[in-house]
């Protein structure tokens, strides 16, 4: 009878250990799930700005629009790229799916203004767009931002609040959110392996 019950109480313990280890494994694989899909997240609202930007053009172009749809559709097959490279389901965005660029070549954009992006100190600004998520365009290039509320030459502070981090650069562009960082900017703000900043503060500087 002794060696019975001791053989239960062993089993009783293997078994707790068991679903303990089940336990922290699930919770693991949430994380990981929950992380990528914070990324996807940023990927699939970039695409969705490029998108509204280019449907934007589409309904009321000018002499400009055609070189703008160009480099948008540029812009979306590079996100398409980073979406493939993170896991995420590719052509994916905040609109729905994006269609493939359909539109015909045109002749590259004049370059923008000189920009450049640094890390924020001491500057204090109008706060604009709040409540506005920040995320990237996919565009190359020194750190700068596009915007559909400021024009060309204005200059915005982006702060992630998330983790204290600024970039003041130069909208250079039109785009289809309040604030829209190019790679190089968004680099300087963003946590690792987030494509969107949830928590984020615009300001309007200069």
């Amino acid at each position: 009878m002794s060696r019975k019950k001791s053989f239960s109480r062993k089993k009783k313990i293997a078994l707790l250990v068991g679903a303990v280890a089940l336990v922290g494994g699930t919770a693991v694989a949430m994380t990981g799930t929950s992380q990528a899909s914070v990324e996807c997240d940023g990927l699939n609202t970039a695409l969705g700005n490029n998108q509204r930007f280019i449907d934007g053009q589409r309904a009321a172009p000018d002499a400009l629009s055609d070189a703008r749809i160009k480099n948008r559709q540029d812009v979306i097959e590079e996100i398409r790229r980073k979406q493939a490279a993170s896991g995420c389901e590719v052509g994916a965005s905040d609109t729905g799916a994006v269609p493939p660029a359909d539109a015909p070549p045109a002749e590259a954009a004049p370059p923008a203004d000189g920009a450049g992006g640094d890390n924020g100190a001491g500057q204090v600004g109008e706060v604009v767009c709040a409540g506005s998520t920040v995320t990237l365009s996919g565009e190359a290039g020194a750190p700068a931002a596009s915007s559909n509320e400021f024009p060309v030459g204005t200059t915005l502070k982006v702060t992630n609040l998330d983790n204290d981090k600024s970039t003041t650069v130069r909208v250079t562009a039109p785009s289809g959110s309040c604030a829209l960082l190019n790679d190089a900017a968004f680099e300087q703000v963003r946590e690792p392996g987030k494509f969107l900043i949830r928590n984020a503060r615009i300001e309007r500087v200069g």
